[in-house]
């Protein structure tokens, strides 16, 4: 007789081999398409070249003069891709906000004394003053700008004014809104997680999420980006927020007044405008960092973040229920704001006083790291930091959502690294994939698991080991954006090979029981494969009982075309492997018809 290779799409990797039966099982790079396996497409290399540092977020998007644009952030660069070319457009910094009257001055001198504390600096550097009051004679204008310093100790620095400017009186002044920022390139970030303890990493009391004096840092440097108009907005997680205005001779500027200690930056589009957002972030009035409260910039002016200024649009809010934020994304005209712990929903109200509100709408379902969640539609996804994959849609519930293969990701997910995973959607495939670092290969991501979200393939998951530490959806790239360990940076879904080279995808069933009475010999195949290039492997797996000893059948690899290929495996149960390693390589897979022949009852 012959039997035919019919299962529902999606692996179903949690359970024992039977329990499993009827369905796919294992699979590495192969997709559900209209409920059949296929491979997945191939990549191309976009630079020539490598980003330098390893990177972890990528934003593509449009100039006004609809030129692409393409961010990269990596543990040690801001770097620009357009026009073909890269560009390092890494901003000075970090950003520093002074107490208030730190500067001190001698009668008739025009050296100037600043108290920063913990300032890391040495002599010979400059630094870029700006805030700074005139006092004591000396002009506001002398005092603010590029300076170079002399340290005298761990915690002051002196500098000359400007315009050969000499105090009139001796003491402290300048004024409580001093800012300085370094004028040299951001310091490189860590590339790993430093956490002993947990999934998540970046605990409240250490690093940026303490007190600035803080050296310390237990989170691998992402960044979160987005557009102010044609403008990039920057945020190297715990640092400031930077903005780059479309000339690639330039790096990116610290924003003026803007909160120098930024968890993550978002930009909600408004009615005619913009609002620049920092989440987890110093407050105001104290200046201290605040892991839970939100900031946001006047519309359309993403310089005004004082709540007391004439006509300013400005507010601060203040999240309840402890721990710390950890990103947020717009959905529709919404915004969706995690911690750790717990989900909440931002609506615009329109209240001068309050012109946002914030309420949770879900508790225990926070986020693992960052960049771990994705918004398709109206419909939010995401990882907890217990591990558990996440849904919500506006007006719903935060809805845990069943993953089938699970186990495998969670049991492997890199202790301390899960700041490093990467979600991201594929609108041609309707799906969204999580890479993720799994601690059989290290601790950088090295595979990914992906769920369909459409049609009859909806709820079907499927994996593969494959190396992306930053993943993006086409639009307004033509193809999906993916990066690897070593900075090489890849169109995906494009043609079918590895940049030229072989990939490995295969697919395996769990075991089949025929009859449990009788055992059976598999003599042949018939292939039912669309689409087939390069050679196809399939390998049957036989045996007597759940448990028992394995015997493996290998057909010769079948070329495109071949109408048959045999083995001969007996036994009670049945495992399928099809498989290819080749480039370029392809393959859409049917329903493959085996023959089968009863072997007596055992």
């Amino acid at each position: 007789m012959r039997i035919p290779l019919e299962l529902p799409p999606g692996l179903l990797g949690d359970d024992t081999s039977q329990a499993g039966a009827g369905h796919w099982a294992d699979g590495s790079n192969v997709r559900f398409r209209l409920g059949l396996p296929q491979v997945i497409g191939g990549w191309e290399r976009l630079i020539d070249g490598a980003l330098t540092g390893v990177c972890r977020t990528v934003f593509p998007w449009k100039d006004n003069g609809a030129l692409l644009n393409i961010a990269f952030g990596t543990n040690q660069k801001l770097q620009l891709w357009k026009g073909d070319e890269l560009f390092d457009i890494t901003p000075f910094g970090p950003v520093a906000v002074l107490g208030g009257d730190p500067l001190t001055t001698a009668s008739g001198s025009g050296v100037v004394t600043v108290a920063h504390i913990g300032h890391g600096l040495t002599t010979g550097q400059e630094v870029k003053l700006s805030g700074a009051e005139t006092f004591n004679g000396l002009e506001a204008a002398n005092l603010n700008g590029v300076r170079e310093i002399t340290v005298v100790d761990p915690n002051t620095y002196t500098f000359v004014a400007g315009a050969a400017d000499t105090a009139s009186a001796s003491g402290a002044g300048g004024g409580a809104a001093i800012r300085v920022v370094r004028q040299s390139e951001l310091p490189v970030g860590p590339e790993h997680g430093t956490s002993s303890i947990g999934f998540g990493t970046g605990a409240y009391g250490g690093g940026p999420y303490g007190t600035t004096e803080a050296t310390a840092e237990y989170y691998p440097r992402t960044w979160s980006f987005d557009a102010w108009g044609q403008h990039l907005i920057a945020n190297p997680r715990g640092g400031g927020l930077y903005e780059w205005r479309n000339d690639p001779a330039s790096r990116a500027l610290a924003i003026a007044n803007a909160p120098p200690q930024v968890t993550y930056a978002l930009v909600a589009p408004m009615n005619g405008g913009y609002m620049l957002f920092a989440l987890g972030c110093n407050e105001e009035a104290s200046g201290t960092f605040n892991p839970m409260c939100i900031r946001h910039s006047s519309i359309r002016n993403n310089t005004e973040w004082s709540t007391a200024a004439s006509g300013s649009t400005s507010r601060e809010y203040v999240l309840t229920g402890g721990g710390r934020i950890v990103a947020g994304r717009m959905i529709g005209p919404y915004m969706l704001v995690w911690t750790d712990k717990d989900l909440f929903l931002g609506s615009y109200v329109g209240s001068l006083a309050q012109p946002w509100r914030f309420d949770r709408i879900g508790r225990n379902c926070g986020l693992i790291g960052p960049n771990a969640a994705v918004v398709v539609g109206q419909t939010a996804f995401w990882i907890s930091p217990d591990r558990q994959f996440y849904s919500y849609s506006i007006g719903g519930a935060a809805t845990p959502v069943g993953c089938p293969i699970r186990t495998e990701f969670a049991d492997n997910l890199a202790a301390s690294q899960g700041d490093k995973i990467v979600a991201s959607s594929n609108a041609e495939f309707s799906e969204v994939r999580f890479d993720y670092p799994d601690g059989r290969d290290g601790f950088e991501n090295s595979r990914y698991v992906a769920l369909a979200l459409g049609g009859e393939d909806a709820g079907a998951w499927h994996k593969g080991v494959m190396a992306r530490t930053a993943f993006v959806d086409a639009g307004p790239s033509l193809y999906p954006l993916g990066v690897d360990p070593d900075g090489a940076v890849f169109h995906h879904e494009r043609g079918h090979t590895a940049d030229g080279q072989a990939f490995p995808w295969f697919i395996e069933t769990a075991d089949s029981l025929l009859d449990p009475e009788s055992t059976f010999l598999v003599r042949e195949l018939w292939p039912d494969f669309k689409d087939q290039i390069g050679p196809v492997s399939v390998s049957l797996t036989a045996r007597f009982t759940p448990q028992g000893n394995a015997q493996t059948a290998t057909a010769p690899p079948m070329a495109p075309g071949e109408t048959k290929a045999d083995f001969l495996a007996s036994g009670r149960l049945f495992r399928v492997r099809i498989a290819g390693e080749s480039a370029p390589t392809r393959c859409r897979i049917g329903k493959p018809m085996f023959d089968v022949v009863p072997a007596g009852r055992r």
